[in-house]
């Protein structure tokens, strides 16, 4: 599997495209309309979007990916964030050309998506339909947890209770999990449990 990661243009999320074959992707966050040209520079088509959860800063991208072709997907307690007033585009004064979401899932379902399969992790807190994706050993952790941070709690559906348990729910998984957060540089699941002071107080 190969992984393409994009860092945004101005303020939003970072973006990534992930493939097995070097011609069909998904991608993770679509955060600005330029991903779809991003993906087209290196061969790739997009089938399928992942989000990790509904804020504006990350699914600015995905009214562009879905007219050519894609597929938007999300946790089922996350679409009506993702396409309503909850996704705070409104109060950021930054548009997001609108989309649809055309499949949900739930925590646990593993996705057999252009020939790579991805666990559905449900990770509540930054947002109450937040998720993470497992794809061989990248972690797509949106806006869960960062190198040395987690995500804040303090916006619509928001809960710093639920977070803590989600972050508690990916300490199961394996030490060489490479953290893909939705903002800033990679990191590892062994590393920040060893230094993310957040995680040290779960």
């Amino acid at each position: 599997m190969k992984v393409y990661k994009i860092y945004p243009i101005g303020f939003a999320a970072n973006s990534y495209l992930f493939t097995a074959d070097g011609r069909s992707a998904v991608a993770v966050d679509p955060a600005q309309p330029r991903i779809l040209d991003e993906a087209k520079k290196r061969g790739l088509q997009v089938g399928y979007v992942l989000l990790t959860h509904g804020h504006f800063d990350h699914i600015g991208g995905c009214a562009a990916l879905q007219a050519a072709g894609a597929k938007v997907g999300c946790l089922a307690e996350e679409a009506s964030l993702a396409t309503g007033k909850n996704n705070l585009a409104a109060e950021f004064g930054v548009p997001v050309s609108a989309f649809t979401v055309d499949f949900t899932f739930h925590d646990g379902d593993v996705l057999a998506l252009c020939g790579m399969q991805v666990r559905v992790i449900a990770t509540p807190g930054h947002t109450a339909g937040g998720a993470c994706y497992l794809v061989e050993d990248r972690l797509f952790t949106g806006d869960t947890l960062f190198a040395g941070d987690v995500g804040r709690t303090d916006l619509p559906t928001g809960s710093g209770r639920a977070l803590m348990q989600s972050v508690k729910k990916l300490f199961t998984l394996g030490d060489d999990c490479i953290i893909c957060p939705g903002h800033g540089e990679d990191s590892t699941l062994s590393y920040e449990r060893k230094f993310n002071g957040y995680i040290r107080q779960c």
